[in-house]
């Protein structure tokens, strides 16, 4: 009897696949990519992907305990940044 193949999480997620990781559209995760307001991502060949782990600091940037907490960073919405406000 041969050994059952383990089962291994992707490291990576394809564009369509993360934003379904991170509850948002395919298309606002690539304008967020265009205007530098999302995660970290990389180019392999041709492919965007992402890697889980970068998806999940993206994401831990807007974690809030109440309205008033100012919390750890800015998740910016997927739009141009004002200048004095680019990530460099």
């Amino acid at each position: 009897m041969s050994e059952p193949a383990a089962v291994t999480t992707p490291r990576y997620l394809k564009t369509p696949d993360a934003a379904v990781h991170l509850g948002l559209s395919a298309r606002t995760l690539e304008k967020h990519r265009c205007y530098g307001t999302g995660p970290v991502f990389r180019k392999l060949g041709g492919r965007i992907v992402y890697a889980i782990e970068d998806l999940e600091a993206w994401a831990a940037l807007g974690t809030r305990r109440s309205t008033s907490d100012p919390g750890k960073g800015t998740v910016h919405p997927a739009k141009r940044l004002p200048t004095d406000c680019v990530r460099r």
